[in-house]
């Protein structure tokens, strides 16, 4: 959420950047409205002032032994008028928070300017596409040749958008969530969380994903629970209302599945493991000072990259637009991983600086050291990785012309001595 003070005193600039990120968002409502709250609050102060003034009157009377009934009269018409005044202040405050609540981020200087995706900024690649002398199979068809896929039955047990994973595309998958988190928390410092997998709404609120995208997510009916879309939920709200203690910066990375309605996306990457509704992920998240912020994106950014280079992928670093950059965040690297199957680059993490945004609705602070006051940390996630996604770069990459898939070395610690999955 931004700071109301400074969408007042930037108006222009909170107009140029809906139009660029391609908002349809008046932002003459929200000034409207600022306009009518300010004037009913100072309508409001002047009756209440008037009324601490006859009461010091009615008092000093009363012990003059004056007859106050009439001033009293008048005092109840005042209160009278302070309570629905009350009440209006209230309804008009509450349309200004609701209108806070769905105002973006303001990008980054650095972000290019751009419409969607292909306005996006190469940054760099590495590695290179693996030659294959032969048409590469798509994954899902891998898998069910493999035996380690069942698409049919995860459709039989919940549906569509589901997958059902066997025997060794199950011990690749464990194998591929324990290598991140041994990567990240052994070489790159972070502490392993395994929070709630579930949510109140303050938490998603509190990280962007409410009120403006509640089709997006799974409700738990008759509770205030929502299931968690990624990990970032949980556990950037583990510092919900609070000030930091600890020494910034602080690193986490969490395993979780994650729960998306993929609301919008109809007929979009309908078969395999893509677009699921129920995917495993390894999150990373970052709370940072506000001048550290930015290097800890670039670092952050790494991270995600180790394990691509590790497991041996080649993929791409892009830099969001202005036009495909999510809602919450001022800056965002995309890693897009080469799928020779599909004959395209797939996004596998996305990687995010969202500076105060999400930390004024959460009421996330730190106390520099010897300072009085408090600030607004600033804080930061990616993905490291989209677990099912790297699988599916794997049986992409490394299937073999005779239909096996070998497993990349990295993991050969991880899969008890099996070093290809064959039919």
């Amino acid at each position: 959420m931004l700071e109301l003070k400074f969408i007042r005193s930037n108006l222009e600039l909170i107009d140029r950047m809906l139009k660029n990120r391609g908002y349809d968002l008046d932002i003459s409502i929200f000034e409207s409205i600022d306009r009518d709250r300010r004037e009913k609050l100072a309508l409001l102060e002047s009756l209440r002032h008037q009324r601490n003034k006859v009461s010091e009157e009615i008092a000093a009377m009363k012990k003059r032994g004056e007859d106050a009934s009439n001033i009293i009269e008048e005092m109840k018409h005042v209160s009278s008028e302070i309570k629905q005044k009350e009440a209006e202040l209230s309804g008009t405050q509450n349309e200004l928070d609701q209108l806070l609540m769905i105002i973006p981020n303001v990008p980054h200087r650095s972000v290019p300017i751009g419409k969607d995706e292909n306005d996006n900024a190469l940054i760099r690649m590495w590695g290179e596409k693996r030659p294959m002398d032969f048409k590469p199979m798509e994954h899902w068809e891998i898998g069910e040749r493999l035996g380690i896929l069942d698409f049919a039955r995860a459709a039989k047990i919940a549906g569509a958008r589901f997958a059902l994973f066997k025997g060794d595309g199950s011990r690749l998958e464990r194998a591929l969530i324990n290598f991140m988190l041994d990567v990240h928390t052994k070489e790159h410092g972070y502490t392993e969380i395994l929070p709630p997998f579930m949510v109140n709404s303050a938490c998603m609120v509190g990280t962007g994903q409410l009120p403006k995208f509640k089709e997006d997510h799974f409700k738990i009916e008759g509770w205030d629970l929502h299931l968690i879309p990624t990990a970032e939920v949980p556990v950037t709200n583990i510092y919900r209302e609070e000030i930091i203690q600890e020494e910034l910066p602080v690193y986490f990375v969490a395993y979780t599945p994650c729960f998306r309605s993929e609301a919008g996306s109809y007929g979009k990457d309908t078969k395999g493991l893509i677009r699921n509704h129920q995917f495993d992920k390894v999150e990373l998240v970052k709370f940072s000072t506000p001048e550290d912020s930015y290097e800890e994106l670039e670092k952050l950014t790494l991270n995600a990259e180790e394990i691509l280079k590790r497991l041996g992928l080649h993929y791409r670093v892009i830099s969001l637009c202005t036009g495909d950059l999510g809602f919450s965040a001022a800056k965002t690297y995309d890693l897009e991983v080469w799928l020779p199957g599909q004959n395209l680059y797939r996004e596998i993490s996305s990687c995010s600086n969202f500076q105060d945004f999400q930390a004024r609705r959460a009421g996330i602070r730190f106390r520099r050291k010897g300072a009085s006051g408090t600030e607004l940390v600033h804080t930061l996630n990616g993905s490291g990785l989209a677990v099912g996604r790297t699988l599916v770069a794997i049986l992409e990459n490394y299937q073999q012309k005779d239909g096996s898939v070998t497993i990349p070395e990295a993991l050969l610690p991880y899969m008890g001595g099996i070093t290809e999955i064959r039919p």
